[in-house]
């Protein structure tokens, strides 16, 4: 038998399990890696590169580049080069009282609705979890997810009409039916009130109910239902089910859902721009507003004491989050 109907023999062999058949030819061109076989055994980093080049030119290049204004006295719309000036811009926002003052603003805010973006979705998750018809769980479901497939412009333009303090609903009832007050002296539920923060935390809380009672009905769907059923033969209530059994295996999806609602919470800006406005009085001037109001609308442009602001408040925000991550961490 000649060498090449050996070779050719051997190219039709499948290789045996655990390793891949070999054949030596004499042409080393034959023998190296080609082009094709290289793609094939890094296909995964070739569909991944474009994910890669996304994420770093659109996550990474901005951080670091915001970093880098930082340090400076950087202004976008000038010819001027940007000076560096180390850690000045970071002194002047710590001892800035506007500075302390905005961040406690955002704060209350997030205060007033991180409980009512994890306990409303979580009691409302447990009730519809519990429907034994499942054609009125899905309507349930249905119906949660709504506002959170409304776009924020309408959502915007609706609750600013039912805060109206004229024609708003809220204040119809407040002084049509319940005869509380007059179209005078009703509520001023907008406009840099007292009562701006706690309108805009409840306009919150009703857009993500839908997508928040989600991730507590998945967490729920996957707590196996013996546990439950065992508990309440031995006697356990409904209460005690809940809070010993469901309530425990629920507390990852709880971290998640603090971190991320937290984070968008402290960084709320478009809802302030359109309900508060730039009045430093205002109770919605928070450290978003009091940062792009230092990059764009004072005439000062000030990118880089703005981007100095921005990096604080990010600082401060990473502090709670790695506490909160602790405390949840602890508990287990």
């Amino acid at each position: 038998m000649s060498q090449d109907l050996l070779q050719a023999i051997l190219l039709w062999l499948p290789p045996t399990r655990g390793e891949t058949a070999k054949v030596t030819t004499g042409n080393p061109a034959i023998n190296g890696p080609t082009p094709k076989s290289w793609l094939v055994e890094h296909n995964n980093w070739v569909f991944l590169l474009p994910t890669v080049l996304f994420f770093v030119w659109y996550q990474v290049y901005p951080i670091v580049r915001v970093v880098w204004i930082s340090f400076t006295d950087y202004k976008y719309l000038t010819n001027d080069p940007a000076n560096w000036v180390g850690f000045d811009n970071y002194v002047e926002a710590l001892s800035d009282p506007l500075m302390w003052d905005s961040l406690g603003r955002a704060a209350y805010f997030t205060a007033m609705f991180l409980p009512g973006t994890i306990i409303i979705p979580l009691l409302l998750a447990v009730l519809i979890h519990g429907v034994q018809n499942q054609r009125l769980a899905t309507v349930y479901r249905v119906i949660l997810l709504i506002p959170a497939v409304i776009p924020s412009t309408l959502v915007f333009v609706l609750w600013k009409w039912m805060y109206n303090y004229q024609i708003g609903p809220i204040n119809h009832f407040l002084v049509e039916v319940t005869g509380w007050f007059t179209y005078r002296n009703a509520p001023q539920w907008l406009g840099g009130t007292d009562l701006t923060l706690p309108s805009v935390a409840i306009m919150e809380v009703w857009w993500g109910l839908g997508y928040h009672s989600v991730f507590f009905l998945a967490g729920l769907a996957a707590i196996p239902k013996d546990l439950p059923e065992a508990a309440r033969i031995d006697g356990a209530s409904e209460w005690q089910v809940f809070w010993h059994i469901i309530l425990p295996r629920l507390q990852p999806i709880m971290l998640i859902l603090v971190i991320l609602r937290f984070g968008t919470s402290m960084g709320v800006i478009d809802e302030y721009l359109i309900f508060g406005g730039f009045n430093r009085e205002s109770p919605t001037y928070t450290w978003t507003i009091f940062m792009y109001d230092q990059a764009f609308k004072t005439g000062l442009w000030r990118q880089g004491f703005a981007a100095a602001i921005g990096m604080v408040g990010s600082l401060v925000m990473m502090v709670f989050v790695t506490w909160l991550i602790y405390i949840f961490r602890s508990r287990d």
